[in-house]
């Protein structure tokens, strides 16, 4: 049964996959598609996210087939092959993904056999299966993995690099920090000793998506995504996963997330070190800001693997009171839902928020007027007409973003914790 959303918090698996291959350096995706897809799914990830162009491609620039009824009624495979040789003659890039639309999954156009011709002649090209009707942007970025995977990670991987960890589960672009938090992930791992491989970072890229098969761990910072991948990192190449239900925040969370890596990558000497480094330093500035922000009851509207560490953040580091957690993304494994409510519910010194499910404003908008003691709403811009109307603080840390420029603030790990308190404090 089809449901109607309003506002939704996600754009459909192509917008996804898009936003994910877009982010990588040097990559083109070319999209088999109606007119209109590439330009609508760049706008709605990228720009929604944190009002910024992917590096390389995007917009009107990306290649499409623009499928029409010609296409619908006869085909749109020949159409493709001249984009495609259109696109190898024009772009200088280190992989081509053609990324099928509605349309063409609908018609059934074979894409691999399209591709085959240029593989064999040594061109990068690989087809993915990325039809909207499939799924959210969720869904986009789990294709989008399983793309690399089968096309671009090395399958014979030559030794195991002991201090090489790849850190999955940041969806580019629909996290509106998602360049930042990586950059302070990496930052805490590189002062462990470990080298971290997000594949989307700066100087990085398809050589680094393709060595992922040689390190020691997967460090997933999502509570349910990439299930299969973690399977699959496992069975081929004996790469064990560490998840954790989103990107840490705070010292709390923070030093808990240190220690579960320092554990699984043997340096637990070197976390706790650390930990007591990096607490000195969040503290030194957390005093000297006691009693600028005042005590709230709070509200968190966004996607579980945000929703999760700022509750936790604001909860056990900053003692405001948790009325509600919303969370947008559609979880369907109980497993999943467990362990998401396990991180909700089982806070250090408050009571736990009451947890609701959906990516309806409507129906956001209702489950926010069951607590109208609320005096701070986090979430997107969608939240921001109701916050308005209600005379509450709102502060934007989810997607959809569209007042906001983000290059790389961060919302993660101990700098993270002292950005997002000054964006609270200067938002009042």
């Amino acid at each position: 049964m089809s449901v109607i959303l309003e506002n939704p918090h996600g754009s459909c698996a192509l917008g996804g996959a898009n936003a994910t291959l877009s982010a990588i350096r040097r990559v083109v995706p070319i999209f088999h598609s109606g007119p209109g897809c590439g330009m609508q799914t760049t706008a709605g990830e990228a720009s929604q996210g944190s009002l910024r162009l992917p590096y390389f491609v995007a917009y009107t620039a990306l290649p499409s087939t623009n499928m029409l009824e010609r296409e619908v009624i006869f085909g749109g495979e020949k159409k493709l092959d001249e984009h495609i040789a259109g696109a190898l003659d024009i772009f200088d890039a280190d992989a081509f993904f053609v990324l099928s639309g509605c349309t063409a999954g609908i018609i059934g156009d074979d894409l691999q056999s399209v591709v085959q011709k240029y593989r064999e002649k040594g061109a990068p090209v690989y087809a993915v299966n990325s039809a909207g009707f499939l799924g959210e942007s969720y869904r986009g970025y789990e294709i989008a993995l399983k793309a690399l995977l089968d096309n671009i990670v090395d399958p014979q991987p030559e030794g195991r690099e002991g201090d090489l960890v790849n850190v999955l589960g940041i969806m580019p672009y629909h996290d509106p920090y998602w360049e930042g938090n990586f950059e302070e992930i990496l930052r805490l791992l590189n002062k462990l000793g470990l080298r971290g491989n997000t594949f989307f970072s700066h100087n990085q890229g398809i050589a680094d998506i393709r060595r992922s098969s040689r390190a020691a761990l997967n460090i997933i910072l999502h509570p349910w995504l990439l299930k299969d991948a973690a399977a699959e990192y496992l069975s081929r190449f004996g790469i064990p996963s560490l998840r954790w239900s989103g990107t840490p925040l705070g010292a709390t969370d923070t030093g808990a997330f240190l220690r579960a890596v320092g554990e699984a990558a043997g340096r637990s000497g070197e976390a706790e070190a650390l930990i007591e480094e990096e607490e000195r330093y969040l503290y030194r500035y957390m005093e000297t800001g006691l009693g600028l922000q005042s005590w709230r009851r709070f509200a968190v509207v966004g996607e579980s693997a945000n929703v999760v560490p700022i509750t936790r953040f604001l909860a056990n580091d900053y003692g405001f009171t948790p009325e509600a957690a919303i969370l947008t993304d559609v979880v369907f494994r109980p497993e999943d839902k467990k362990r998401i409510e396990d991180q909700l519910l089982h806070l250090e010194s408050v009571r736990p928020p009451q947890v609701f499910y959906s990516g309806d404003q409507w129906e956001i908008n209702q489950t926010l007027e069951k607590f109208p003691e609320t005096t701070l709403l986090i979430g997107s811009t969608n939240e921001g007409e109701y916050a308005m109307k209600h005379q509450i603080q709102h502060f934007i840390a989810c997607y959809p973003n569209t007042e906001r420029l983000i290059y790389n603030r961060s919302c993660a790990g101990y700098r993270g914790a002292l950005t997002f308190m000054e964006d609270i404090y200067s938002n009042l």
